[in-house]
């Protein structure tokens, strides 16, 4: 039977489990997906470990995404590009791992919104974190017209545009003062930070410079419909959740492991939907 595993710290709130248990089932596939707590300093001994206990590979969860990339042997593009490992496997006794959270933002925002990318695309990313360094790959691949980075500190942002020059596509990076004005020409903005999530304070930024047609999207979905995706909807935009992201960045993986491509449907939808509204909702993870 094969098996794979979910390691964070803490890692009880991952959802990852829910998602891929859908998926053995739906598809008749005898296999196990399962948790493990790491402690920080112990990903990469405890990587090496799954793959000699028999695991087929899985997902890393925070904090431990930029620990499992210096661990592994071999990387993806993405995951270099990112500079963290969301998914890993084995092959010949190596350890290599891939980041599939940008590639899964693309394939929910092409399910909700095809053609969204024609020829004047022109995208706004708020934060210069981890979140956003994962996205801009896959986004740039789509060949938008401009691809631009607002965040508190515009060397950082800058930064992240040279590390994607050779995209080919225009990345440029703006002051955070900067991003309402930004939006007049903005046909995809997409939240990368964590404000808005659970816990934290909302996004400060006024929507009304948004063209009407403008997809806004947020990656946190813990809650599911963050104020600013509340506030896009009231104005009649269409919006984007961060759940369709997290369902999305798990096919890649679950098809490595357990031999078959799964399907992102509104049936598994559902079922994690109703996990974040149950009484006693976990933590985003």
């Amino acid at each position: 039977m094969k098996k794979a595993i979910i390691i964070g710290y803490p890692v009880g709130h991952a959802r990852s489990p829910l998602i891929h248990g859908y998926w053995l089932g739906k598809m008749g596939i005898k296999g196990d997906y399962e948790r493990a707590e790491v402690k920080p300093g112990d990903v990469a001994a405890a990587l090496r470990r799954f793959g000699r206990e028999g695991y087929a590979g899985g997902n890393v969860t925070v904090p431990h995404k930029e620990e499992a990339f210096l661990a592994c042997d071999h990387v993806s593009e993405a995951a270099r590009r990112a500079g963290a490992v969301n998914t890993f496997w084995y092959e010949n006794g190596q350890l290599v791992g891939d980041n599939t959270d940008g590639a899964g933002f693309a394939a929910h925002l092409e399910q909700q919104y095809p053609g969204w990318n024609n020829p004047a695309a022109s995208i706004l990313i708020l934060g210069a974190g981890g979140a956003a360094r994962g996205l801009i790959g896959p986004l740039a691949a789509r060949k938008p017209r401009r691809i631009r980075i607002a965040n508190r500190s515009p060397a950082r942002a800058q930064t992240l545009c040279d590390a994607f020059a050779q995209t080919g596509v225009s990345i440029e990076a703006l002051a955070w003062e900067a991003r309402e004005a930004a939006l007049a020409d903005t046909s995809l903005l997409i939240n990368t930070t964590s404000q808005g999530m659970a816990g934290q304070a909302p996004l400060d930024i006024a929507l009304d410079n948004l063209p009407k047609t403008a997809i806004v999207a947020d990656i946190v979905y813990v809650p599911l419909e963050t104020a600013l995706l509340a506030d896009a909807r009231k104005r009649g935009l269409p919006v984007l959740d961060g759940l369709g992201m997290l369902l999305h960045q798990a096919v890649p993986g679950f098809e490595r492991w357990f031999g078959a491509r799964p399907v992102v449907d509104d049936a598994l939808r559902a079922r994690i939907v109703e996990d974040l509204l149950s009484p006693a909702p976990r933590k985003e993870g």
